[in-house]
Formats: C-alpha cells, sequence, structure tokens
C-alpha cells in the first residue's frame, strides 16, 4: 500500500483554506530559530559543569525530556538540561539539520527520513511505548474506520508510525488508500480543528486526544495499543556530531531519559503535575492521560530493538515513505543506554 507525498500536498492545499482561519503557523525556516521564552527552566541551578539543550513537543510521548529538565535542576547532575519546546516537526527538523539543537524528541520515521537523507543523526532512545489514539467527533457513530470512508483525519505528520499504523488498519478492513483523506496539522491545533468541524478526526499522541475527551468533543476509536500493542511514536534523537565530540553529555541524556522514565512510571500523578507548565497544559488532561486508564502511555521498555525499527522500515517502504533498506547500526547507537535503570531522584516537594 503506497500513500505519496503528492496526495498529502493536495489534501493540505483543500485543507489550508479552513484551518487558515483557526490558527496560522509559519513552517518557514524562519521558525527554526530557538526561543528562550519555551524553556521553563535554563541555566545551571546546582553543581552542573555542562548544559545542552533538548527539544520536544507538548505531546506525552516525548514527557521524559520536561521531567529531566526539571531533574537536572533540582538534583546533582553533571550536565543541566534545557528543554526546548516546539510545536510542529518541521521546525524540529530545520533546528537539528541547522545544529541548532543537537538532541531532540522526533517521531520515529522522521529520524529514519533524515538519516536516509545523510543527515548523520541516531536513535538512542525511545520515549514511550503507546500513548496514542484515534480521536473522532463525539456525535460520529462509526464504530471502525471503515465506517470513516469519506472523511478527513489529520496526522502529525506524513513521516509518524501513526500514519504507518492507520494505513495497515485500513489495509485490514479492506479499505483502498484514498477512502480517506488525511491532513497534516500541528498536534496543539487538532482538538480545535475537531470541534470547529475542519476534520472528521485525528491520530496523535496525548494528551491531544484527552483534550477532546474532556471537553466532550471527541472520542476514542482505538488506542494505537489495541491496534499495535507496545507501539512506538517518538525517539530520542541524536547527532553525531554531539556523540562524537561530548559523549559524555550524550551519556549523561540517555541516563537522565532513562530514569525519568522509570520516575514517571512510578509517579504518574506526579509527572502530570510537573509536566503540566512544560506543555502549556492543563495538569486535568495530563493527569487524566497519566492515571485514569492503566498502560494509556507507558515509560518502561524504552531500549530501541532492531525488531522494533526493522518493522518500521519495512512499512515505511512499503508505503514509499522510505526509498531503502537503513542498517539498523547506522540508525541506532545503544552505547549510553544504563545497564540498570532506576527512578530519578527527583525530591517530589520541589515539584511547584
Amino acid at each position: 500500500m503506497k500513500l505519496t507525498l503528492g496526495k498529502f500536498i493536495i489534501g493540505a492545499l483543500v485543507f489550508l483554506a479552513v484551518i487558515g482561519l483557526l490558527r496560522f503557523h509559519p513552517w518557514s525556516d524562519k521558525g527554526t530559530v530557538v526561543d528562550k521564552k519555551d524553556r521553563v527552566h535554563e541555566g545551571p541551578k546546582n553543581d552542573a559543569r555542562q548544559s545542552l539543550t533538548v527539544g520536544y513537543l507538548p505531546v506525552t510521548c516525548h514527557l521524559t525530556c520536561p521531567v529531566t529538565d526539571f531533574s537536572s535542576k533540582t538534583t546533582k547532575t553533571n550536565t543541566n538540561f534545557n528543554s526546548q519546546r516546539f510545536s510542529d516537526f518541521p521546525t524540529v527538523v530545520n533546528a537539528l539539520e541547522a545544529k541548532q539543537v543537537q538532541a531532540t524528541f522526533m517521531i520515529a520515521p522522521l529520524a529514519m527520513k533524515m538519516r536516509e537523507d545523510g543527515v548523520p543523526v541516531k536513535i538512542c532512545y525511545l520515549g514511550h511505548r503507546d500513548g496514542s489514539e484515534i480521536i473522532i467527533a463525539k456525535n460520529n457513530k462509526a464504530k471502525s474506520l471503515r465506517d470513516m470512508k469519506g472523511k478527513t483525519i489529520a496526522l502529525p505528520s506524513l513521516y509518524c508510525n501513526q500514519n504507518l499504523v492507520i494505513h495497515k488498519l485500513m489495509e485490514d478492513q479492506g479499505m483502498q488508500p484514498n477512502d480517506i483523506n488525511f491532513v497534516i496539522l500541528p498536534p496543539p491545533d487538532m482538538p480545535t480543528s475537531l470541534a470547529a468541524g475542519a476534520i472528521d478526526g485525528y491520530f496523535v499522541g496525548e494528551p491531544h486526544c484527552a483534550k477532546a475527551e474532556m471537553n466532550g468533543t471527541g472520542r476514542v476509536l482505538y488506542l494505537a495499543r489495541d491496534i499495535w500493542p507496545n507501539f512506538i511514536s517518538c525517539v530520542l534523537v541524536v547527532h553525531e556530531d554531539l556523540i562524537k565530540e561530548r559523549p559524555d553529555v550524550v551519556r549523561d541524556l540517555v541516563r537522565g531519559i532513562a530514569q525519568s522514565g522509570q520516575w514517571a512510571e512510578e509517579h504518574r500523578a506526579e509527572a502530570a503535575k510537573l509536566a503540566a507548565p512544560y506543555f502549556r497544559q492543563d495538569r486535568k488532561v495530563l493527569d487524566y492521560v497519566l492515571t485514569s486508564t492503566p498502560h494509556r502511555v507507558s515509560y518502561a521498555q524504552l531500549t530501541p530493538t532492531d525488531a522494533d525499527f526493522q518493522k518500521i522500515q519495512d512499512m515505511a517502504i512499503k508505503m514509499g515513505i522510505l526509498k531503502k533498506h537503513i542498517p539498523m547500526s547506522e540508525l541506532l547507537d545503544r552505547d549510553f543506554i544504563p545497564e540498570n535503570i532506576v527512578a530519578a531522584p527527583i525530591p517530589l516537594d520541589k515539584i511547584p
């Protein structure tokens, strides 16, 4: 099953007139400027000898990034990590290519596409497992994806695992690639667009799904885990220049992300409270995602495996999103993952 860039471009052009009324968002190079106002914390607050800015989007797939930021400000660490908030993936790509950030969270197939295009990046860790849903309008009576034929569904990027999974589901249900009109939309715009009737549904990481549920405009049609158990959306991507020039910082980063994941797994309500100011989301929405349904999103088993990424690569090549097989040794770098992963020592009384 093959989905071309042309189809997405045509869909986006038709969609642009409607969505432009809801929100203007530049995707030009001008948007790659790292804006310090998007940082919740900055600068060494302890004995850290060095610092690093790490990119993320306000989705729970990237939760361990702000947790690591907070942890590096409130515990004794060698590196002070400043998390940098972005609102869309094209801007993240531009910032990484320009080395405005040298480490960032990103959707997995997009990282693989960058590698295919010659950008020297490697996947060093996972951001999560599961944590994405297909959301449709609350009053939509659809019981399966087949019932959404002829409708418009938004995705965060052509190069996202949600795109692969939803097309696999279409294939399983005997649908054709053009049975659904797909458009690309920044995740923060999806709940508003659904409420306005500009789209009929969307498939993205939390908390943008829970937001539509809680405001009464959307409902879950599928949990990602029900379509693809242990679903992966986002990964930690590191520029090879940083790996070569500052391996100690990369080791500190991966350790911090791993420990933050374990901490979030054990302290879900506290993780929601911690992340709310980073995500600029109502804490109640994040709390709903992390605590209302067991394992709606998981931060366990985050070591990337060859099998995980071979599956993603095979599906992406089948759809025409990737053009060639990339050896796993070129794509993955597991050398910085700590042997024993314990929860980050975050003092709960310091979470505002």
